[in-house]
């Protein structure tokens, strides 16, 4: 409500004086009207803590004994200024006290536009609070009500005073003290904010007992906190604490009906329900109640109190420790709705970042006579401010990428949006190189270094790889004993620590790969150390970093050795070359099958030593699998694109083969040595990589559902739950097949992200183990060109053999480095996969729509998730998009299902089918209307079969 007309509220609530007045209102005894007061007591106080679950300050300091130094909110803050008294006959205001300040948990989080009115309390006293926001509806409830009720009068008509309110958004930030002694404490907790895509409202903060993520409901508990960004959250009282939805739905097969716990809902935009209205209702499982009643009954702290499997711990934002988001974004900009003259309004195409006003200054010079011309345009715009009290944060445009729907602008705008340096290297980077060229290797590395030039090495790589920095060696030393050699671009012998080049491959941290990668990649090095003084193309001398073992046929490593050499490659094979020598052992192979081979070496040995790579290679990946490693493959596509264009003209699914597997399996083998050698030398210093294990409660969720549509997950360990997926995977029929896809796809939903860390920074060993490949030490060392860390790692193994002396790094700097490392290489990931669905976007629009089979995923109660099973990519139809005469969820033994009514038309019959995980589909692929680079899986009429 505006000031304008907060001001003209007294005349308005006279004239509703007089109305309320003049209706016939039934007599009031002082006997009923006690009656009435003793109802709406209890009422009052149970509103304390309900509505959403977020407790009453008074609640919070009941749950939680140390909560005198939490600092209280802005609106708690405020409300001593906005109490209301009314004017008693003497014309004094008694102020309330503590206790009669108490709001409904409706009445505080209602925010912008809600009414506040506390009712009288127990002693009769008629207080009353109207703010700007109370409509008049609701106003002239309230006035009739006060004069219907004569204890609410006293001995005059109540004077109503008006309180103006400046509606708060967020909370003030928690003080830098008050956030170390929580912290410290354990009654707050501290980590990396994921917010879901698909639903900005709900974001999520891993708990430290890695059993379960703290939920975020609503942007205002997220507290202007952004993607990626660490955060401070305090953790809810038990009460405030969520179910699913889905957990609430009868699991007897029964349909869902008015009176379902589901209907009961009352903030939809989160699906959840408070652990509190479950304990105090009859609508909900007899065994899910007991769960809550031994949660509400716990007296340890909520951050450090353990949840049940149904239930998830709620919190809220009240402190950013690292603003890891840009706090950049690409979107489109429109006139502000109230035709604001000084800002724009811009709108982010990422729906978690919010809306943002951008001053008219920072817009194109006419954008506000013709806005219309911008409409398509898409823009680059940056966050500079977002204070708690507005619901907009402030802004600056920093650039325009041109019309949206094209893939330069759209791949430009991915890039800013992850903050991904593209920008050329300057002249400072470049002159850390060698500007003599050809370069050759200086005379003295050739006696420092084991000289392996006449040795049969060679390279396998994609077809169209340049940066080819990896390669091996095989030599049969008779009795079934190997040597196998392999080495590794010796990039830390160009990139110096603490030289210009050092810093922007340190900023980089990771080389970004995108579809059309011939001219975008992103590298890390500049090209001329990646392409030529790095790459190990053939016929030329290289240095290397190498590991070389000697290990029998079935993979035991009798001896190792680690150090610095100098290879000359002589051929650099593709992965279908090799993969040739596998399928075809005994085909007698000519020199122009093959690229070049250089002079002493033909190609039968070649395929000698391809074939003995892969005898060992597959000796090795059964002990790993043996040993436990588990292996979730994804569908990646590959596209083929026109030479003149550029636009996709098809693609095809990567298949991993086995001459792609062999070259992996020495890989790993590389890097465990790696591991295991620096960590012996550098205990409180070693980069290494590890895997933290899935989180518990979304593996015992998989094992649930898995259990009740008949396939046993044992998810107990990496080795039982491969074990699974391996029984699964023997039947051969193409159904089961894509059945495999699904589950394969479900099982990597709880998996957590491997992280690179110093050793020194983690107390607990156990800590290091890398839970896929079930290894206890892990590190990269096989991709310097691409990857920062493995730099590090080619320093700290030099100095553990003596080459250089010990960094000077202190542990905490190495894991600063490493924390950058892994932002970067999730941003990389993020670039890489949003590149691929562009480009199925664009394929979509040229060449679409297509209609492919899919298989149901997971079942939601108004959508479903389904897997395409030729593009490998999972997307959610939405039941409210469908032809659908009515649809109904329930749970049988746990699994989801969903029954669809299709309506009738004039050439099908009406239908009705249940959906449920591994049902297949029929479904049409095609462009979103009004937004060409986006693509929608539309469930066909199940009379359509593909």
């Amino acid at each position: 409500m505006s000031s304008s007309n907060a001001a003209e509220l007294p005349a308005q609530i006279e004239q509703l004086t007089l109305n309320a007045k003049g209706a016939s209102a039934p007599p009031v005894d002082a006997a009923a009207a006690d009656t009435k007061k003793k109802r709406r007591t209890p009422r009052k106080k149970s509103q304390q803590s309900k509505g959403n679950g977020v407790p009453t300050p008074e609640a919070s300091q009941r749950q939680d004994a140390s909560n005198e130094s939490r600092p209280q909110s802005r609106t708690k803050q405020r409300s001593s200024d906005q109490r209301y008294v009314s004017q008693s006959g003497e014309g004094k205001h008694t102020e309330q006290q503590p206790d009669d300040r108490k709001q409904s948990a409706k009445g505080k989080r209602g925010g912008k536009g809600k009414q506040q009115y506390n009712s009288p309390n127990a002693q009769g006293d008629d207080r009353l609070v109207i703010t700007s926001g109370t409509s008049l509806l609701n106003l002239s409830a309230i006035v009739t009500d006060l004069i219907a009720n004569p204890l609410r009068r006293g001995n005059q008509e109540p004077i109503i005073r008006i309180v103006q309110t400046m509606p708060e958004n967020f909370e003030d930030y928690w003080s830098k003290e008050l956030i170390q002694q929580g912290l410290k404490r354990g009654t707050l907790i501290e980590g990396s904010m994921r917010i879901n895509p698909k639903n900005y409202e709900q974001a999520y903060v891993p708990h430290p007992d890695g059993h379960s993520d703290v939920f975020i409901c609503g942007v205002q508990h997220r507290n202007r906190a952004f993607n990626t960004d660490v955060v401070v959250v305090e953790v809810f009282p038990v009460a405030a604490w969520k179910v699913m939805i889905d957990e609430l739905m009868p699991a007897s097969g029964a349909a869902e009906s008015a009176k379902s716990p589901a209907k009961q809902v009352k903030n939809k935009s989160c699906n959840y329900v408070s652990v509190e209205d479950i304990a105090a209702s009859d609508l909900y499982p007899e065994d899910l109640k007991q769960e809550v009643r031994q949660l509400l009954a716990s007296d340890s702290h909520p951050a450090q109190l353990a949840t049940l499997n149904s239930v998830l711990r709620t919190g809220k934002v009240v402190y950013i420790s690292l603003m890891k988001h840009s706090r950049a974004s690409a979107g489109f900009l429109k006139p502000f709705q109230d035709k604001n003259p000084s800002v724009a309004l811009f709108c982010p195409t990422d729906h978690r970042i919010p809306r943002i006003k951008i001053p008219i200054e920072s817009c194109p010079a006419d954008f506000r006579q013709r806005p219309d011309i911008y409409a398509k345009t898409l823009f680059i715009a940056s966050i500079t401010n977002w204070e708690p009290r507005s619901t907009y944060a402030m802004g600056q445009l920093q650039r325009s990428l041109g019309e949206a729907g094209m893939i330069e602008p759209e791949t430009e705008a991915m890039l800013t949006q992850y903050s991904v340096d593209e920008t050329e290297f300057s002249a400072d980077v470049i002159n850390c190189l060698p500007q003599n060229l050809p370069w050759s290797i200086p005379v003295e590395e050739y006696s420092n270094r084991k000289d392996l030039r006449n040795e049969c090495v060679f390279t396998i790589d994609p077809a169209t790889a340049r940066d080819l920095d990896d390669a091996l060696h095989c030599c049969h030393l008779g009795d079934g004993i190997y040597e196998i050699g392999v080495h590794i671009a010796d990039v830390s012998y160009f990139v110096s620590e603490g030289t210009a080049l050092d810093q922007v491959a340190s900023d980089r941290a990771t080389s970004v790969y995108l579809v059309q990668k011939l001219s975008k990649v992103v590298p890390m090095l500049p090209r001329l150390l990646c392409e030529k003084l790095c790459s190990l193309n053939p016929d030329e001398d290289r240095l290397t970093f190498s590991v070389i073992w000697r290990i029998t046929e079935e993979g035991e490593i009798l001896d190792q050795w680690f150090g610095r050499s100098i290879i000359r490659s002589c051929v650099k094979l593709s992965y279908d070359h090799a993969q040739g020598f596998i399928e075809n052992p005994e085909q007698n192979w000519e020199a122009e099958q093959l690229p070049p081979v250089s002079e002493g070496f033909c190609v039968e040995q070649i395929k000698e030593r391809v074939l003995n790579l892969n005898k060992v290679a597959v000796n090795l990946r059964k002990q790993r699998f043996d040993a436990g490693a588990l292996r979730l493959d994804k569908v990646k596509l590959q596209f083929s694109l026109d030479k003149e264009s550029g636009l996709p003209n098809g693609f095809s699914v990567y298949q991993q083969k086995d001459s792609n597997r062999l070259v992996e399996e020495f890989m790993l083998l590389a890097n465990m040595s790696v591991a295991h050698k620096i960590h012996e030398n550098f205990p409180d210093q070693s980069v290494l990589r590890r895997h933290p294990p899935p989180q518990l409660r979304m593996l015992d969720e998989l094992s649930s559902i898995c259990k009740s549509l008949g396939i046993p997950i044992d998810t107990t360990s990496s080795l039982t739950m491969q074990q699974s997926i391996a029984a699964q995977a023997e039947n051969s029929e193409q159904e089961a097949k894509s059945r495999m896809l699904v589950l394969t796809s479900m099982c990597a939903r709880p998996m957590q992200l491997a992280l690179y860390f110093c050793s020194g920074t983690v107390e607990d060993e156990d800590l290091y183990q890398h839970y896929a490949l079930n290894v206890p030490f892990y590190t990269h060392f096989t991709s310097p060109i691409r990857r920062y860390p493995d730099i590090m790692v080619h320093r700290q193994l030099a100095a553990s053999l003596g080459y250089s002396a010990p960094s000077a790094t202190d542990k905490r700097t190495f894991q600063v480095q490493c924390n950058h490392c892994n932002d970067k290489r999730t941003a990389a990931k993020m670039v890489s996969e949003l590149s691929a669905d562009l480009f199925f976007s664009v394929f979509v629009k040229e060449c679409g729509p297509f209609e492919h089979k899919a298989m149901v995923q997971a079942v939601l109660d108004r959508s479903f998730d389904v897997l395409i099973l030729a593009v490998g990519v999972v997307k959610r139809v939405y039941l409210d998009k469908l032809p659908l005469k009515s649809f109904n969820f329930r749970k049988v033994n746990l699994r989801p299902e969903l029954t669809l009514a299709w309506q009738q038309t004039e050439i099908q019959d009406e239908v009705v089918r249940t959906i449920t995980i591994f049902s297949e589909v029929s479904c049409r692929l095609e462009t979103v209307p009004d937004d060409p680079l986006r693509w929608q899986a539309v469930l066909l009429h199940p009379s359509i079969v593909i």
